[in-house]
């Protein structure tokens, strides 16, 4: 069955070998810390590059070493990464080193038991 079957349709579920093939080697039992650290960097970096697909380029005339050209850049104000306390901070690194620019949101969260559910 397709997980993303029962996802509403603003939900992207990315099935990339890489990410499948990296979460399998940091969901091992024997797997240090430095690894697994490793490989959550190297996955936000493939997440990053899947969530920015649809980023609007715009074309700006550049200057080359050889001569001016007319050139994709990305269009609008700058990207914001939003990041949910505290686990989402593993992604964070990985995305910033793809996206240096970018600004950082951080968004709190915790479980109450006693309400049914997430609160902010």
């Amino acid at each position: 069955m397709n997980p993303a079957t029962a996802l509403p349709d603003s939900f992207t579920v990315i099935e990339h070998p890489l990410i499948r093939h990296k979460l399998a080697l940091m969901r091992r039992t024997d797997t240090p810390t430095p690894l697994f650290r490793q490989l959550l960097r190297e996955i936000s970096l493939l997440l990053a590059y899947e969530a920015t697909r649809d980023l609007e380029l715009e074309m700006v005339e550049i200057e080359t070493p050889l001569e001016p050209m007319t050139a994709p850049v990305l269009e609008g104000k700058k990207l914001c990464i939003g990041s949910i306390l505290r686990a989402g901070n593993g992604l964070l690194d990985g995305m910033l080193d793809l996206i240096p620019n970018a600004r950082v949101g951080h968004v709190g969260l915790y479980r109450d038991p006693g309400a049914g559910g997430v609160l902010f």
